[in-house]
């Protein structure tokens, strides 16, 4: 199993970014990918998911995301997209994407990870 995560960059404040998650090795509808966002000295947050086709592709956001990112997968493509709008400074981190080819969302520990794509949102 492999992801690779791209589309990250620079952007000011109120700005959009949509990243990609290239899924291979797998049929990601049939698993949960989830995306995750680690800032410099903080932890690693999770904030969001999409659920396995077979658990009706549910979506979860993170409160701090809610409402300014979407989720989403085409199925064509083997990619889930993070639709980032209205992105604020503190969006600014490394962004992964990972699977541990469960059907839900859990919560649990991913085994599976992308390499991360830098997102910087400055004036």
């Amino acid at each position: 199993v492999q992801l690779q995560a791209s589309g990250g960059g620079s952007v000011q404040p109120g700005g959009s970014l949509r990243l990609s998650c290239l899924v291979s090795g797998i049929n990601s509808d049939y698993y949960a990918i989830g995306w995750f966002r680690q800032a410099p000295g903080k932890e690693r947050e999770e904030i969001s998911c999409i659920s396995s086709t077979y658990d009706d592709s549910k979506l979860k956001y993170a409160d701090s995301v809610k409402g300014r990112f979407t989720i989403s997968r085409d199925s064509a493509k083997n990619t889930v997209y993070l639709q980032m709008n209205s992105l604020k400074p503190e969006d600014t981190a490394v962004y992964y994407c990972a699977t541990d080819t469960e059907e839900d969302c859990g919560p649990y520990e991913y085994s599976y990870w992308g390499q991360g794509t830098q997102v910087t949102v400055s004036s």
